[in-house]
């Protein structure tokens, strides 16, 4: 009687007359919360009403405890769908945390919640022809979806060979695919938001109901770079923020924007560097590719001799397979991050490929050419002795820029370099570090450098590489300058490999030897190279190196649609 008789009051003032559910809601919600009242209506499995006492509540602590009580209830009531829109509404993400896993055990998922291909390669290993495994000794071998190369089961990188793309169904099942393109992340946008705390929110409540992250969400809602990273302190809110696109996969596997061509962001990417971060927040990853002594000593050994007489044309590519012999294979070594990762790959797939520019083993620009093609010699003159040239990636940027407040930072810069040095080489095979490059290799390592934006339009993978180095550079800068507690995000899900565990595949070890040669003066050159990958980002976000914007121009970037303004569900906008 009492809920009628207020609508009958509000009625005679002129305002729409409530349907009788809402108005029970309502009155319910009016009355003070009752603890008994509460635990009495989870027991009889009346939910709605239970959901609109613990809501009323104004302390968020005491408001997320009942809702988590409330999500475990309905989980074991057999709702987890329901358990798991009440989780979104828990403010504290730690709590959200533990109240995932336990809804998780209330409720066991029906499949993985983990972006990772382990479960299923574990059951393929095991129930088909279990004894022709490589993890047994065995030929066959089994790994994620390839990109630009992958590991074969000895660990040898290897690159991926693409057949000739064919007409046909094909091509108007991709037509007609495209026809019928959707408008949500598919759609391009100058500068769309990603903000991590509630993609992270997502992720959590995904595995709590038993799905895998989304297409969506693993490319990071089509984020082809990062220029931007924002801090939302008021609704705790760390984002990053660029231009974004539809995207497909390449010819190599990889998955590009459609506008540009450019690798979009990896979700498995930005945790790997989270967490490598978070533990080493002044520390170095990457890669290096190194021959053996004992491959440069034998080939050292094998050129002095051959220079003795000249070679005819037609022995040369008898004696190029023997130099190769010589050499071997070179050893694979990755730093800081665990080399069974995407990232991993791509770090040493990116160094592999641009030594293979640099030896003319694979087409350049016409900016960049390969280092073989500078090397020249005046008539008459001796050609430059072996050696080995050095060539490494590492991290180049103008600036990080930042408002006053430090609610807002840019990214100025290619963010890639590639270094250079000689090392001699010992009859013994040692390679001795001289500190120093000759004019030719400093050439080709600042070509390199300087094109380094039309070199990402013809290989997909140094772009990768570009947005890996940013994210590496985002993930130094959230520790740096404490952007993660200005939010309040602990980053439970996204630090925690049982919770969210990225997609593993071989280990790469050894790969085939980079070197080749030139015949100057009828005399032969031979030019081994090594290098790797060196990324060090902590130095680029210290509160030295990040300089002031006195413009104004970031705080305009702050203005728009926010993350306060956005749907409960909703983790970027444009």
């Amino acid at each position: 009687m009492l809920a009628l008789r207020r609508c009958y009051v509000l009625a005679l003032f002129g305002f729409t007359m409530f349907a009788a559910s809402q108005v029970a809601t309502w009155a319910i919600a009016a009355d003070p919360f009752s603890a008994e009242q509460f635990k009495a209506q989870l027991a009889a499995g009346e939910f709605a009403p239970a959901s609109a006492m613990a809501r009323q509540v104004q302390n968020p602590r005491e408001r997320d405890a009942l809702l988590v009580e409330l999500a475990q209830a309905q989980a074991a009531a057999g709702g987890p769908a329901l358990a798991v829109t009440t989780l979104a509404s828990v403010e504290s993400d730690v709590t959200r945390n533990d109240a995932v896993k336990r809804v998780r055990q209330a409720a066991p998922a029906r499949g993985g919640a983990v972006a990772d291909f382990n479960t299923l390669i574990d059951l393929i290993t095991t129930t088909v022809k279990p004894d022709t495994w490589d993890e047994v000794g065995g030929p066959g071998t089994v790994a994620p979806f390839r990109n630009g190369v992958y590991v074969d089961p000895q660990g040898v990188l290897q690159r991926v060979i693409q057949p000739a793309k064919t007409q046909g169904l094909a091509v108007a099942r991709l037509d007609a695919l495209k026809a019928t393109d959707n408008q949500d992340t598919r759609r391009d946008s100058a500068l769309r938001k990603v903000s991590l705390p509630r993609l992270e929110k997502h992720l959590q409540l995904m595995a709590a109901a038993g799905r895998r992250p989304s297409e969506d969400m693993l490319h990071m809602a089509g984020l082809e770079k990062i220029q931007y990273v924002m801090v939302y302190p008021e609704t705790g809110d760390l984002v990053i923020a660029g231009p974004a696109s539809d995207w497909h996969r390449d010819a190599e596997g990889r998955p590009v924007s459609n506008a540009s061509g450019r690798p979009v962001l990896q979700l498995d990417d930005m945790i790997v560097l989270l967490r490598f971060m978070k533990a080493n927040p002044t520390g170095t990853f990457g890669c290096s590719i190194t021959p053996t002594q004992q491959g440069l000593q034998k080939t050292k050994a094998f050129a002095e001799q051959s220079s003795a007489a000249p070679l005819k044309p037609g022995q040369r590519p008898a004696w190029l397979s023997k130099l190769r012999s010589q050499m071997g294979r070179q050893t694979i070594t990755v730093q800081g991050v665990d080399p069974r990762t995407r990232l991993a790959r791509l770090l040493v797939e990116a160094d592999y490929r641009m030594k293979l520019v640099g030896m003319g083993l694979e087409d350049g620009t016409a900016d960049v050419p390969s280092y073989l093609k500078l090397v020249s010699a005046e008539k008459g003159a001796n050609p430059p002795p072996m050696d080995v040239l050095r060539w490494w990636f590492t991290l180049k940027y103008d600036a990080v820029q930042a408002t006053a407040d430090r609610d807002a930072f840019e990214i100025r810069g290619p963010g890639v370099q590639v270094l250079s040095e000689n090392e001699m080489l010992t009859a013994l095979g040692e390679r001795v570090h001289t500190g120093q490059s000759e004019p030719l290799n400093s050439e080709f390592a600042q070509r390199f450098t300087k094109h380094f934006g039309s070199l990402t339009e013809k290989y997909p993978v140094y772009a990768d590489l570009q947005n890996v180095f940013d994210m590496g550079l985002v993930a130094a800068m959230i520790q740096s300058q404490n952007l993660a507690d200005r939010v309040n995000w602990h980053m439970t899900c996204f630090l925690d490999p049982e919770q969210y565990q990225v997609a593993l595949g071989p280990a790469p070890q050894q790969v085939e030897t980079v070197i080749n040669h030139k015949v100057i003066n009828q005399k032969f050159i031979v030019v081994g190279v090594s290098g790797g990958v060196h990324v060090q980002p902590a130095n680029f976000v210290s509160n030295d190196a990040i300089k002031t914007d006195e413009y104004g121009k970031l705080k305009a970037n702050l203005v728009g649609a926010k993350p306060g303004d956005l749907a409960l569900d909703a983790w970027w906008w444009d």
